[in-house]
Parts: C-alpha cells; sequence; structure tokens
C-alpha cells in the first residue's frame, strides 16, 4: 500500500540519516576547540591538584601533560593477588595498589549455557583495569618509589552474608596509616570504596584521592553500520550529564574538567565500569592516552588535611555491571543515560519502563515485545486511520487531476493553482498522509533503540528456536516471515506509480528488508513483523469502513 511504501522510505532514509550522524559523531574529524577555551579547561583540571605530586606513569601527576598514564608490568605474581567472590561479582584485586585488576560478572555468562562467566576486567588479552589511590602531598601514590604495597588479612574472601569487606592496609614510617576498604552488598554490582586514614604522626597531612579506568584502545567495537554500538569512554558533569568520550578524542587531547560531583566511565553494548566520586565534592576529569595504547579516564577529588592524631575518612563508588538503568540513576546523575538512546531517549525511557511493565505480568521478554507492539500500533491507530483516509481521497481525485493535467499541460503556474482550488474544494490536504508518517516515525525508532541497547535482552528466550533475542535468528525464519508481511502488505492495494524504475524499487523492497533483517537481533525483527501483522489487520478495518463511507480503497 502507498502508506506501507512511504513508511519504508521515509524510515529507511531517517535511519541511514541517524545511523551517520551518529558515526560522525563518534568516529568522524572533531572540531579543535580553541586555544583559549583549551587553556581555560586546562586550568579548570588541575584546580585542587598539589603542585609537588611527584610524577609516575600509574598516578595523576601535577603538570598539564603527565596525568595518568599506564605502564604495563609483567604478570603479576600469586602471592599478590586476593580473590573475592559475591553472589555478583568474582575479583582479583593487586596488593600493589590495591587495584581491581579482573572482574568477571558471575551472573552473565559470556555465552549462552556457558560456564564460563562474562569478563569485564582483565589484566591480559587487552588489559582494561580499575585503579585507585591516595595522592596528594603525602599520599602513598605520591611515592617516587612505586605504588603502595598494601596487606591483607588472608588472600581469599568469600561473601557469606548479605554484606562482605575487604579492608587492605598500609602504613608508612611515620605512623600515618591508610586502611583501603572494600565493601560489597549481596546482589549488587556496586562496590563501595573508603580510605580511613589516620594520622599518627606529629604533623599535618595531606591526601587527595583519585580513581581510573585503563584500557587498551586495541578493541573491537561490536557493532556494525546496521546496529551501532559504541565501545569508549565516556563521563558526566553538573553542566553535561552524559558525553561520550572516544579512544580517537582521548588521542588527540585531554580531557581536563572541573565540576561539583560527576562521573567517568567505560562503555560497551551491554555493560559498564564507572568510577563515581563524592557527589557532594567538587572533582576534576581527566583523560589520557599512553604509550599510544592505553586510553585513560578518571577523577582526582578534593585534597584532604588530617591533623596530627586525627582519622578521617573519603571515598567514592565503582559500578562493575550491567547497563540496569534504575541502579545507573541512583549512582549519579546522567550516569543512566550510558544506555544511549541517542537523541530520542526522552521517548524511549518510557517505553522501555512500559516495557518493564509488561514483562512483569507475562515474564517473557518476547511476549512483552509483542504486547508493547499491540500497544504502540493501537495508540497510533487514529494517526493511521487518518493516514489510509487522507490517501484514498487523493486516489479518488486521480480522474480530476488527470483532467487538469489534459487541460494546462505544461503550464506549472496555472496547473499549481487549479490544484490549490481542488484541494480546498474537494477539502482535501495532500499532506494528510505524510504528517501521520511523520508523527509515528520517532516512536518506532525510539522503541528501535530501546531493543537494540536493554541488557535485558541479552540470552532472553521467546519460544522454540528462539533463545536469545539479542542475536539474529539462527534459521531466519523471523526475517523470512517479516519480507513475507511486506510483500503481503504491498499487494493488499496495488500501487498508482506508473514509473517502471519506481515500480521495481517497490516490489524489490521487501526482498532487501528481509536480507537487511537476517542480521538483526531476534527481539527487533520480532517487533517488525508483528507490527506488519497489526497493519495488516488495520488496513483491512479502515478499508472496510472507507467502502461504507463511498471511498475506494484500491
Amino acid at each position: 500500500m502507498e502508506s506501507q511504501r512511504s513508511f519504508l522510505l521515509i524510515g529507511l532514509a531517517l535511519v541511514s540519516f541517524l545511523l551517520w550522524d551518529q558515526w560522525q559523531k563518534d568516529y568522524g574529524p572533531q572540531p579543535v576547540q580553541p586555544a583559549a577555551t583549551e587553556q581555560a579547561s586546562v586550568e579548570a583540571g588541575n584546580e585542587g591538584v598539589p603542585s609537588s605530586v611527584p610524577m609516575s606513569d600509574d598516578i595523576p601527576a601535577s603538570s598539564n601533560e603527565d596525568v595518568p598514564g599506564v605502564t604495563p608490568e609483567a604478570k603479576p605474581n600469586a602471592a599478590r593477588m586476593i580473590h573475592v567472590l559475591t553472589d555478583t561479582l568474582d575479583l582479583q584485586i593487586d596488593l600493589v595498589g590495591g587495584d581491581v585488576i579482573k572482574a568477571n560478572l558471575v551472573k552473565f555468562p559470556l555465552t549462552q549455557e556457558s560456564t564460563e562467566t562474562y569478563s569485564l576486567l582483565r589484566p591480559t588479552d587487552g588489559l582494561y583495569v580499575a585503579q585507585s589511590g591516595l595522592i596528594g602531598r603525602d599520599g602513598p601514590d605520591a611515592n617516587r618509589s612505586g605504588r603502595p604495597r598494601y596487606d591483607a588479612e588472608q588472600q581469599e574472601f568469600v561473601m557469606q552474608g548479605d554484606t562482605l569487606s575487604v579492608p587492605l592496609t598500609w602504613q608508612n614510617a611515620d605512623g600515618v596509616a591508610v586502611t583501603k576498604t572494600y565493601n560489597f552488598t549481596k546482589g549488587s554490582h556496586d562496590i563501595a570504596l573508603t580510605y580511613t586514614i589516620a594520622n599518627n604522626s606529629s604533623q599535618t597531612t595531606t591526601f587527595q584521592q583519585y580513581a581510573q579506568l585503563k584500557q587498551t584502545t586495541q578493541v573491537p567495537d561490536g557493532g556494525n553500520m546496521f546496529m551501532p554500538t559504541y565501545r569508549g569512554a565516556a563521563y558526566g558533569t553538573d553542566e553535561d550529564r552524559y558525553e561520550k568520550y572516544p579512544f580517537d578524542d582521548i588521542e588527540d587531547k585531554n580531557l581536563k574538567v572541573s565540576t561539583a560531583g560527576g562521573w567517568v566511565s567505560m562503555l560497551e553494548h551491554y555493560f559498564v565500569s564507572a568510577w563515581v566520586p563524592p557527589q557532594s565534592q567538587t572533582n576534576n576529569l581527566y583523560s589520557k592516552l599512553v604509550q599510544n595504547q592505553y586510553a585513560i579516564i578518571g577523577f582526582t577529588g578534593t585534597p584532604v588535611n588530617v591533623n596530627a592524631g586525627d582519622t578521617v575518612t573519603v571515598g567514592s563508588e565503582l559500578y562493575l555491571g550491567p547497563k540496569d538503568q534504575d541502579t545507573l540513576e541512583g549512582l549519579a546523575n546522567g550516569l543512566d543515560l550510558t544506555v544511549d538512546y541517542g537523541i530520542l531517549w526522552w521517548l524511549s525511557k518510557p517505553l522501555f519502563a512500559l516495557l518493564q511493565f509488561l514483562h512483569s505480568l507475562v515474564g517473557n521478554w518476547g511476549v512483552a515485545i509483542i504486547l508493547i507492539t499491540v500497544v504502540v500500533k493501537g495508540a497510533m491507530y487514529p494517526l493511521t486511520k487518518k493516514q489510509y483516509e487522507s490517501m484514498a481521497r487523493m486516489r479518488n481525485l486521480a480522474p480530476k487531476m488527470q483532467q487538469l493535467k489534459d487541460r494546462f499541460g505544461d503550464d506549472r503556474q496555472k496547473m499549481s493553482q487549479a490544484m490549490m482550488e481542488l484541494y480546498r474544494k474537494e477539502k482535501v490536504n495532500p499532506m494528510g498522509g505524510c504528517l501521520p508518517i511523520i508523527l509515528q516515525m520517532p516512536i518506532f525508532l525510539a522503541l528501535y533503540w530501546v531493543l537494540l541497547e536493554s541488557v535485558e535482552l541479552r540470552h532472553a528466550d521467546f519460544f522454540l528456536w528462539i533463545t536469545d533475542l539479542s542475536v539474529k535468528d539462527p534459521y531466519f525464519v523471523l526475517p523470512v516471515l517479516t519480507g513475507a508481511s511486506m510483500w503481503l502488505l504491498q499487494k493488499l492495494q496495488p500501487t498508482t506509480v506508473t514509473d517502471p524504475m519506481q515500480q521495481k524499487i517497490m516490489q524489490f523492497m521487501p526482498v532487501a528488508m528481509s536480507v537487511f533483517f537476517l542480521w538483526f537481533p531476534a527481539g527487533l525483527v520480532l517487533y517488525w513483523l508483528v507490527s506488519n501483522i497489526i497493519t495488516l489487520v488495520q488496513a483491512k478495518l479502515i478499508y472496510a469502513a472507507m467502502e461504507k463511507k463511498g471511498l475506494k480503497s484500491k
């Protein structure tokens, strides 16, 4: 039918534009920042960083150039590793620096029915670690001789109850003691990190917290032109809730931003690692490329003075897990936007909430997709009806339009005036068939991104052979059925297009779309198939109603 063909053409054009626009943002050339602005950013980024901090490859430094870096080390020996196991995380912590160098997500298998869990952080096979420490004038990580070596009471920590604390201790020759504690909660991927600083020396000491994520830039992004996914860094400030910072940007220039609160992260398709500093303090966000292969994004906190004989506690939060919007929203402002719905996020979020609600009723994500498609198509039925009726009136005017063409020939001005008079007389809006399509497109695109980005669909079972809605249909049944449904929509009403080339393009459209759908996740194809079936039903109902009104539907 004309409406379906128009919908497909507009949809393909709009999706292509959005994909191209997103590709340009992520991978295209970036504008050069004016010198004055960059200098201001550098100054803002260095506020509160003590000038006396010694430079090191592994910690934030005081100069404008030597912000955190990374030096590849030999594989840490087992003697300095501690193992932490909870119901959600399987971690390795290096006692040198007290960094999390390995993190497996217990509840997320690498592949469906695999016994191997998904590895988010790793020290080998593509470095990706979460570092943290204390710098400042007296910080243990500011020592020129290297990172501090912490002590732990045991090498194995296993969660037995609802919480688990993993304390690491360090003390210098002056009597300043630091206890670095990782605090875990049952069922959570959020880790609360605290530093308890006991100053047993005779003078005031100064410390500054920092934390950073390091990852090799030589990693695949995991997406393609039809299903783009982002892999790289991102951050949030009090002014910009969510900003991507691709590895290419890190190579070009260092991020230096001062903000109240804020956060930094590394993103994958369904998972995220993020450092969240104290949200009530001013923090400095930074990035750095080291040895042309390691990208770093991190933060430094507000300097803390500890008087002689006093004890002070500072802390931050480390999130290692899936892109769970509800959890991320509670950690920091804008962190939930790492579930990247693009420019239609304001529409995608309520659609996702509706999808969650429907899933809570039926317990199956495939059935929930069917139900949300029914709801959305039902809500848009008045627009669809108006669209079809408007196009039917336009078709009924075809004989009169032909008469005008025969009468005025090549006189375009008179032909245009006569057409407008005919539209006014017959009370027909020539744009009446296009406006409903334009209004519907944002909803369809928003739902598209919901189904593409939601980690809830990863390894989600539907029925029979569809055991994972986040990957392609293994037998391509859904794409073939979708192509067949599009063909039926075309046959429902003969085309009025007379140009042979346009006719061939329209006839080829179902085949082309079916080929595209071969690689789409099964959840997306299911959504499109159900949408087509509902459109067929709605078209039959609308045509029957038009026939009763004396409007020809063909």
